[in-house]
């Protein structure tokens, strides 16, 4: 058995080789990476993980938008539960969703994204707003569109919502008066 004089002293000594060894830069050494690598070395990308599009919802878009879609209007997150397939309708809609910031800068690959916006506009989160004749995003769609800036995305979901309502479609988005 160690007595607590010896634990002391063992503590204290192991205490003072963490600052020596800050002091003198070899801890430094070990949680630098090495210059010229990325920061993720040996991480895997977002969009190489494999996940399943709920699962992807889940980690990209269910931080503001929430699990189930309602959005947050409090914080101006519209919702995307029993609306999102509305964009389908108008002119420029399909494009905004792949071009929103959030979904065009987010880390999944172009084909996770195609997947996830198709899992969106056919399941539960669409709902209500399903598209009739829904024609699936694809790969190379996505990589053509998410590469254009969305300059101004109020403005321009503000331009489609009064389209929505041009064409006589319900607004429910939590966010619009």
């Amino acid at each position: 058995m160690v007595s607590r004089t010896e634990r002391g002293r063992r503590g204290g000594a192991a205490l003072a080789a963490l600052l020596l060894a800050a002091l003198t830069g070899t801890a430094q050494a070990r949680s630098i990476p090495q210059p010229g690598l990325p920061p993720s070395v040996g991480a895997t990308p977002a969009g190489a993980t494999g996940y399943r599009p709920a699962v992807n919802y889940q980690l990209q878009c269910a931080g503001c938008h929430l699990g189930d879609g309602r959005g947050a209007h409090a914080s101006l997150v519209p919702k995307m539960k029993d609306f999102v397939g509305r964009f389908l309708d108008v002119d420029g809609g399909r494009e905004f969703l792949v071009r929103v910031p959030g979904v065009a800068q987010s880390g999944l690959s172009d084909a996770e994204l195609a997947e996830l916006l198709n899992w969106l506009l056919t399941g539960d989160i669409a709902g209500a707003s399903r598209p009739q004749a829904f024609v699936p995003y694809t790969t190379e769609e996505v990589a053509r569109q998410r590469h254009e800036p969305l300059i101004d995305v109020f403005r321009t979901r503000a331009g489609l919502i009064a389209a929505m309502r041009a064409r006589g479609i319900a607004i429910d988005d939590g966010s619009t008066p």
